[in-house]
């Protein structure tokens, strides 16, 4: 569960850093934000690595997740548009995010019925 946790702190981190970068056009004490931001990130995903998640799991998540979430969250703060197209393409970031999730899962269980 740890790692999960690891993991949110990962995908919030880098979402905090990706959406200072428009915000330090404007004000650039947002830079000092998008530094720290990407390096908690970083901290973060090893952390969840470290406690035994799967690479392909953590990234696939971690990556899916911030495209999904940043553009949201663009839309509210920035007032970025957010097409029906890509409103799609979000919900097939989720679908394949459950997907990865459901797979590591399977493989984990598989993986200990033959051990």
């Amino acid at each position: 569960m740890k790692q999960w946790i690891f993991l949110v702190g990962a995908i919030v981190s880098e979402v905090a850093a990706t959406l200072s970068l428009k915000a330090g056009m404007e004000n650039p004490l947002f830079y000092i934000i998008v530094a720290v931001g990407y390096a908690a990130a970083f901290i973060f995903l090893t952390k969840a690595l470290k406690m035994g998640m799967a690479l392909g799991v953590a990234y696939g998540i971690w990556g899916a997740s911030g495209v999904a979430l940043t553009a949201v969250l663009s839309n509210l703060i920035f007032k970025e548009p957010l097409t029906a197209i890509m409103i799609i393409g979000i919900i097939v970031i989720i679908i394949g995010v459950l997907m990865i999730e459901l797979g590591s899962q399977a493989a984990n269980k598989k993986e200990k019925r033959n051990a």
